[in-house]
């Protein structure tokens, strides 16, 4: 009589299950619950053991190939397993069981059951073993893991930080933007900001005479105005009828404010000032902001946001989060002198240039990446090419 082998749900985990190696071949004897093959299923190995005892008849999956459950794996042949009989040729009745002496789980172990019981740190008497005369498999070794209780702190190993209103409100924006209202993609540039740098090193002391500190972010924000002319659906958002696309830039400046969380006071009409115009209205926000002035409406109507997370030293970050309704974020981040090679008159040398990465992400639904790339090209170029 011919049983069929297949794969059951308990074997095959997830998708993407590979068999291994036979551990028999075709005409080999087979012993109940005796391991056939192996099959490599979410990172780890699991044997698939006879159901029955016979003659391996058939194998019917190849190495390398793939295995989903219910897959027909062999089949295995019992007609020629017979009951113990006399001397006089005649059946028997086999012999009551004996009591066992517990089994010796070290032993036997097949090497899928011992990788697994070393990866994971598990002594075999840990875990209930399933074949024959309770032998360990690594099905059963699967099963015990799925089933572990998670550890849990005890309380008295924890400090509690009661969530504030305001991280409340920036949690749930967040997840409403990323996981529910907007696809993100991010593209990332970099851009040399020597020329900026030069700019800021001949203006600052003047800017410092009038009270206005000459930060980057208001260098970044003038730039921006030129990539939005050239990309005006980047200060945009979305609706379910039309892309909305403002003919003024408000610009959001995300703070980080300590304990008290995110904030992003918004510098109106930025299309419409001067590089030493922005800066001050800039200050002025910053002010309010730090000492807890800010009104509503220093934080409403903002079309496009920047992120500088780079004045707390990272170098990308991706991706940052859309402030919705808005279609995009801009991201800067730290400054750094790095080497790089410089193509001049048709030859090329070695400089140490400030320079730092520029990201982009957007509402995929508003702009494709191509026009991503023109925003931040357009962006860097300005940035390269500051003069007075």
């Amino acid at each position: 009589m011919l049983t069929e082998l297949r794969a059951l749900d308990q074997q095959v985990v997830g998708t993407g299950s590979l068999l291994l190696r036979w551990l028999k071949q075709v005409g080999a004897p087979v012993g109940l619950d005796e391991p056939l093959l192996e099959i490599e299923t979410d990172k780890v190995t699991v044997e698939i053991c006879s159901p029955i005892a016979g003659t391996l008849h058939e194998i019917l999956k190849e190495p390398e190939s793939s295995v989903a459950t219910g897959d027909l794996l062999a089949r295995i042949d019992s007609s020629e397993v017979k009951a113990p009989v006399s001397a006089t040729g005649t059946s028997v009745a086999p012999l009551p069981a004996q009591p066992q002496a517990p089994p010796l789980r070290t032993r036997g172990l097949s090497p899928a059951v011992r990788r697994l019981l070393s990866e994971h740190h598990l002594e075999p008497a840990e875990v209930s073993g399933t074949g024959l005369g309770g032998r360990l498999t690594a099905t059963d070794v699967v099963a015990y893991l799925r089933q572990r209780p998670v550890y849990e702190a005890p309380e008295d190993e924890m400090r509690l930080v009661p969530h504030t209103p305001m991280r409340r409100r920036i949690a749930a924006h967040m997840v409403e933007s990323l996981l529910r209202v907007a696809p993100h993609v991010t593209t990332v540039f970099e851009a040399d900001l020597g020329a900026v740098l030069k700019h800021r090193e001949r203006h600052r002391a003047d800017f410092e005479r009038r009270g206005v500190p000459l930060t980057l972010t208001a260098y970044f924000a003038c730039a921006c105005v030129d990539a939005i002319r050239a990309v005006p659906e980047v200060n945009a958002r979305w609706t379910d009828t039309a892309t909305e696309i403002y003919r003024s830039l408000h610009l959001g400046i995300a703070m980080a404010l300590a304990e008290r969380g995110l904030l992003v006071p918004v510098v109106r009409d930025v299309d419409m000032l001067t590089l030493s115009e922005f800066a001050a209205r800039l200050a002025a926000l910053t002010a309010r902001a730090r000492g807890g002035k800010l009104v509503p409406s220093d934080v409403q109507g903002g079309t496009f946001t920047i992120s500088n997370h780079g004045v707390s030293g990272s170098l990308v970050a991706a991706p940052i989060v859309i402030h919705q309704p808005q279609a995009a974020i801009l991201g800067i981040g730290r400054v750094q002198k790095r080497v790089v090679v410089i193509e001049h008159e048709g030859v090329d040398s070695i400089a140490i240039r400030p320079r730092c990465y520029v990201s982009l992400t957007i509402d995929h639904r508003v702009l494709d990446g191509e026009r991503a790339n023109l925003f931040l090209a357009t962006l860097v170029k300005r940035l390269e090419s500051w003069s007075d």
